[in-house]
């Protein structure tokens, strides 16, 4: 037995077993985004003593931070990638690469093609879905075809690389880009590859148009860069929403007109992904329509459907009357993880843990030549009672000096790096 149980621990094999002294001690992960990899290492250090799975569909950790620039300009620092089996290697716990099924909150079990997963805490960070429907895309093989031509790339950083092939092809004509009504993945992050897109095309005096249809208000900092100093690159419609779209055509139609493109980034409106809609976790709006993003509580994150249940990142639904939701964002998913191992490992060993509540910081870019960002910082205070107080700091930098990459390599350290 000690002969097997050595050739368990050099093997690497020892995080698979299960002892029975573990009944009551285990949290599944399920998404190894931002959040769901600082709730599992945070919980390897809060909580050592607890069996820690992190489940994820993918091998590696991509990253969209700084993707936007990578996009178009050759020689751009791309994103990071990591393997998450050494990741959990290095923090003390199991990965499993899978694709999950589904969710028993009755038997506290997630069923994956790997093999149900029993648990006694889950921490949901699945991340969006797109809802193709809300443009009358419904047919699978057609939507498949849609996604593989003309894809944003908002769901998966793996299909940036596509992306940025499909770019470099791009020789002239009406480049069609459309952005999600909100609340979306990264709220800046449309509008700086728009402008990124449209320096590109000017830098390399290629013979087209950026057609922006948008059915937002444009975010401030990019108005005049967008209207003014790349108007002979950029067509903007605002407050547009698109209605249908026609592939064979090239087409969509909006409810300000048709529009005709050569290529194009299409994105349509975002929701929770559907592990939360198959689990029976999407808040339902006034007259029980389902709002398409999980019901959870504003400081907790615990779902409204099961209180050993967290719902954090992307997924979160709304939390609060005045401000709406956190926004979609990296730091806080990666604060919502956080905040979830602390409840956890109170849970688990009778500790208290100081409370957390999401941040946000984005550094985004304004412009290229001359090169400028704009700083982001949003906060949350909890009144007392509850109700959550937001605030939000633009900060205009014209001299920005790699804060943005500084900031990645910070946070990358929390979750990615022992």
């Amino acid at each position: 037995m000690t002969n097997r149980r050595h050739f368990l621990i050099a093997a690497g094999l020892m995080p698979l077993l299960h002892p029975a002294f573990a009944a009551n001690r285990r949290v599944v992960v399920v998404g190894g985004g931002w959040g769901g990899l600082a709730a599992a290492r945070h919980l390897r250090q809060l909580a050592p003593e607890l069996d820690v799975t992190l489940v994820d569909r993918q091998p590696a950790f991509m990253s969209f931070a700084l993707s936007n620039r990578w996009l178009v300009e050759p020689g751009a620092a791309s994103w990071a990638r990591h393997d998450y089996a050494r990741i959990a290697r290095d923090f003390g716990y199991r990965f499993v690469q899978a694709e999950v099924d589904g969710i028993d909150l009755a038997q506290r079990s997630v069923a994956t093609k790997a093999g149900a997963l029993p648990y006694d805490w889950l921490v949901l960070a699945p991340g969006i879905r797109e809802d193709w429907s809300a443009w009358q895309t419904n047919d699978p093989q057609a939507l498949a075809e849609v996604r593989r031509r003309h894809s944003g790339a908002m769901v998966s950083a793996a299909d940036l690389p596509a992306l940025r092939q499909r770019l470099t092809n791009f020789k002239g004509g009406d480049l069609l880009m459309t952005i999600p009504p909100a609340p979306y993945r990264c709220p800046p992050a449309p509008y700086e590859r728009a402008m990124l897109i449209a320096w590109w095309l000017q830098k390399q005096k290629i013979p087209g148009k950026l057609v922006i249809v948008d059915p937002n208000p444009i975010m401030p900092a990019f108005r005049n860069i967008l209207l003014d100093r790349f108007k002979a690159q950029v067509s903007y419609f605002d407050h547009a929403k698109v209605r249908s779209i026609d592939p064979l055509r090239k087409t969509v139609s909006t409810d300000i007109d048709d529009i005709r493109f050569d290529e194009a980034l299409l994105c349509p409106p975002q929701q929770a992904a559907d592990l939360l809609w198959q689990g029976g976790l999407i808040r339902p709006e006034e007259g029980g329509k389902p709002s398409g993003w999980a019901a959870l509580g504003p400081t907790d994150f615990r779902s409204a459907a099961d209180g050993r249940v967290f719902v954090i990142g992307d997924a979160a639904g709304l939390v609060s009357t005045q401000f709406g939701y956190f926004p979609k964002t990296g730091q806080v998913a990666c604060r919502m993880g956080q905040a979830v191992a602390r409840q956890i490992a109170a849970q688990a060993t009778g500790q208290a843990q100081a409370p957390l509540l999401p941040e946000s910081v984005c550094h985004v870019t304004t412009s290229v030549d001359p090169l400028e960002s704009t700083g982001i910082d949003t906060t949350y205070k909890d009144r007392g009672d509850g109700f959550l107080v937001q605030t939000v700091k633009q900060t205009r930098n014209p001299n920005p000096n790699g804060e943005d990459a500084a900031w990645a390599e910070a946070m990358y350290r929390d979750f990615l790096l022992p």
